[in-house]
């Protein structure tokens, strides 16, 4: 008996210094992640959504730290029937660069020079919220890499994410919310 506790506690001790160097120095930095469009839970306008224009929302991002390589964008929804529904994804965006305007080109590469990948709706570029039903909720996550992916366009979120394991430097999210007219 003393053994299994002894061996509990040694696997304790052992987690939190391990938890001490997998964590980036400093910890992980926050980005804040914002829009002109929506504010956080709020109502994403219908000009960025199928029932509208389908454009995509201006977007901005600040706190990047000086260390990032690349910007990451993923936009999703995890109310979908299906599970997490992916309605855009963007990468090696410069670390520079702190915005993206309304209405981004559905193309493989970004005018700032990133690229765009495939979404849910089996397409390059932004998809709009689109939910069947009820209001969903979608969440616009701006990720800070150490490093350039350099892969080519049309990744999915999937394999952006396996990417992007260990080299994410700071990371925010913006979430706006929808729901169709019926």
């Amino acid at each position: 008996m003393k053994t299994a506790l002894v061996r509990n506690i040694m696997s304790i001790l052992f987690l939190m210094c391990c938890a001490a160097f997998c964590v980036p120095k400093g910890g992980t930095m926050t980005i804040t992640v914002t829009s002109p469009a929506f504010a956080s839970m709020q109502t994403i306008p219908r000009k960025h959504t199928c029932d509208g224009e389908d454009f995509s929302p201006p977007l901005s991002w600040k706190n990047v730290p000086n260390s990032a390589k690349s910007i990451v964008l993923i936009c999703d929804d995890p109310d979908a029937p299906a599970g997490d529904w992916v309605h855009w994804v963007c990468y090696d965006i410069p670390s520079n660069v702190a915005s993206l305007p309304e209405a981004v080109t559905a193309s493989d590469t970004l005018a700032c020079g990133g690229r765009q990948g495939k979404t849910d709706f089996g397409k390059i570029g932004y998809g709009g919220p689109c939910p069947p039903n009820g209001t969903h909720r979608y969440f616009f996550k701006v990720f800070a890499l150490d490093t350039m992916l350099n892969l080519p366009a049309g990744k999915t979120r999937k394999e952006i994410l396996k990417a992007i394991k260990g080299h994410v430097v700071a990371s925010g999210e913006l979430v706006g919310t929808y729901s169709r007219m019926q």
